[in-house]
């Protein structure tokens, strides 16, 4: 499933300059943002408030940074195949479709966090985010 595009427009992802990626988590979820000129990502922080106030965190780092895409990292198992928490990002991938019309991308994040743990970040959530739309900017140039 790599940089599978779940999008109501004809844009293509290698078009999006400023996408916000989100590494999902049930309790945390860890956002960054990047530029496709740079082919970097920095994270910005891990949101861990829940529910309504999860959603406004969102919303506002939306209206902050005015990103043209969203990219979700979709975990997996390392063989692919996918397990209970690949479907709860794919539902939150619908959400955020829904909530915020932008394009929204997924893309397979399997490693990410062990690789941002070897790296040394200190918030493992949002450095995870930045490593998924690094890959996102790989996939699709």
């Amino acid at each position: 499933m790599t940089g599978r595009v779940a999008m109501s427009t004809a844009a293509s992802p290698a078009s999006f300059v400023s996408p916000l990626g989100f590494d999902f988590g049930t309790k945390r979820l860890g956002v960054a943002t990047g530029n496709r000129m740079l082919g970097s990502a920095r994270g910005l922080r891990t949101i861990t408030e829940q529910g309504d106030a999860r959603w406004a965190a969102i919303a506002a780092l939306i209206q902050e940074w005015q990103p043209d895409a969203l990219v979700i990292g979709v975990p997996r198992h390392p063989d692919g195949a996918p397990h209970e928490m690949t479907a709860r990002a794919l539902k939150f991938a619908g959400q955020l479709r829904g909530r915020y019309r932008l394009p929204v991308v997924e893309v397979d994040e399997r490693y990410t966090s062990a690789e941002a743990q070897s790296q040394g970040a200190r918030d493992l959530d949002a450095a995870s985010a930045a490593l998924i739309l690094e890959q996102f900017f790989r996939e699709h140039p």
